[in-house]
């Protein structure tokens, strides 16, 4: 019996194009996990004849700022194929029970897509299949959506493998101690900060007023890595960040929270979001650029990024202690 591990993320763009960045934004905005509106043909109508040909070129463009910064291409395709191989070297080496092991990645929009990563395991012959999306708080926008897809390619099998689906992480204790250690060991480069800011992405306030327990995810990770780092309430704060349309996301905003932080007078703030498990367009680009800049604007002095867990050792060590219990 033959046991596969399959990483999942988020997805890419192919490149740093309009059209390809045209080809990635519809298959990720066409899914109703991620925009459920009340009136779908409003929704279509504004997708197909509005944000498809005005938005791609806009992201292509900040997408064309990150290309190539973890090796040529995409930054959050390099990282999860790295976290992928570290993972295999782990679990390989410390494989006491000698499971036969396969390996592979798929993203849920984008190359290579889930759908294609399920037939390279059964091509190898898995029987088993442990999934772990690298979401650790759960969401119906992310984990659901990709246990949707899954499920869609298992459909048309015959025969289907046994499936085990991590569907979060948020309050592994190795997951949270690799976030400490992150923060300390960057804080030990550049000083503390007067805030600690953990960001997370936001999802509309109507998903979780619906029941998406997302928020309680994130505001119990937030706490647990508060407590971890030993952190007073006027230490650190928690806000979300990469809002899209008009109405309300999940409050505070991140833009709002530091152009406050500066107004008050704090001169010094670090962000770390604990919701990537890569650094990508959301960190690098809207975060470490974007927001950066929100605060320097509004008063603030120094600002600083505290960058993905990605593939540090302690990371890896986390993501093998999370698959290890399904093994």
């Amino acid at each position: 019996m033959k046991t596969g591990i399959l990483l999942t993320n988020l997805g890419t763009p192919d490149e740093p194009t309009k059209p390809a960045l045209k080809r990635y934004l519809s298959e990720f905005l066409s899914d109703p996990r991620v925009v459920d509106p009340p009136n779908k043909l409003v929704w279509w109508l504004a997708l197909n004849l509005v944000i498809l040909n005005v938005r791609p070129a806009k992201s292509a463009l900040n997408y064309a700022k990150i290309w190539d910064s973890f090796g040529p291409g995409s930054p959050l395709l390099n990282i999860t194929k790295a976290q992928l191989s570290g993972v295999k070297k782990a679990l390989q080496r410390d494989n006491i029970e000698n499971i036969e092991l396969e390996f592979e990645m798929g993203m849920r929009y984008g190359k290579p897509s889930i759908s294609q990563a399920l037939n390279k395991l059964k091509d190898k012959g898995c029987d088993k299949v442990v999934v772990l999306p690298l979401y650790p708080q759960y969401s119906k926008t992310t984990t659901l959506s990709t246990l949707d897809a899954i499920n869609v390619e298992l459909d048309t099998w015959l025969e289907q493998p046994e499936i085990v689906f991590i569907d979060k992480y948020y309050q592994n204790q190795s997951y949270i101690q690799a976030l400490n250690n992150s923060i300390r060991e960057y804080q030990v480069k550049h000083g503390v900060a007067d805030k600690l800011l953990i960001s997370f992405h936001g999802i509309p306030q109507r998903y979780i007023d619906n029941g998406d327990i997302y928020y309680q995810h994130c505001m119990q990770t937030a706490d647990l890595l508060a407590k971890s780092l030993n952190l007073r309430d006027d230490q650190w704060q928690v806000s979300f960040q990469s809002i899209f349309g008009r109405e309300e996301w999940t409050k505070p905003y991140t833009k709002d929270t530091l152009e406050s932080f500066a107004g008050s007078g704090v001169e010094s703030v670090q962000v770390v979001c604990p919701g990537f498990a890569a650094d990508c367009l959301e960190t690098i680009e809207e975060i470490d650029d974007e927001n950066r800049g929100y605060f320097i604007n509004a008063g603030g002095k120094e600002f600083g990024y505290i960058p993905a867990l990605n593939t540090r050792k302690d990371h890896i060590d986390a993501l093998v202690d999370v698959l290890s219990v399904h093994l």
